[in-house]
């Protein structure tokens, strides 16, 4: 178990103790009520995270350049989950340190992540080679405003 889970778990048992040294009975009653609460808000967030990412394919992201800017390192799976609407492309073994997911878009564009511990701790983006047909000035074109 990680500090925080740890932590949270003494809040708790802390909150109860609290509640039943200061109002006896009904305070305890109060305390856990206001503990299972707060456990029911989590888990529906956590299946309606899961309920929009099983309606869409497992992978897929709409653009994996923005995924790419919005992640931070440190956020939880189940956060980035959220953010892509799906779940990520397992590529490591089940059950492997660091965990490995891949988000493609449609374009080809891909961004992996390494989640350690269920937290992102690293990604990286993958964007396909440019066409060979394409005409070398659609490839390079110069910024709006400026000489060549």
């Amino acid at each position: 178990m990680t500090l925080q889970k740890i932590l949270v778990a003494l809040a708790g048992i802390v909150l109860v103790a609290m509640a039943y040294q200061t109002y006896g009975w009904p305070g305890v009653a109060a305390a856990l009520g206001a503990v299972m609460m707060w456990v029911m808000l989590h888990f529906t967030r956590l299946m309606t995270v899961l309920k929009r990412a099983a309606n869409r394919p497992i992978g897929h992201v709409g653009s994996a350049v923005m995924f790419n800017v919005k992640l931070k390192r440190g956020v939880t799976l189940m956060h980035v989950i959220a953010m892509t609407r799906s779940l990520g492309e397992r590529l490591s073994p089940e059950g492997e340190e660091p965990e490995r997911f891949r988000w493609t878009d449609t374009g080809g564009s891909a961004v992996t992540a390494d989640f350690q511990g269920g937290k992102l701790v690293q990604w990286t983006l993958q964007r396909p080679p440019p066409d060979e047909g394409m005409p070398a000035s659609s490839v390079a074109a110069p910024a709006p405003g400026t000489a060549p």
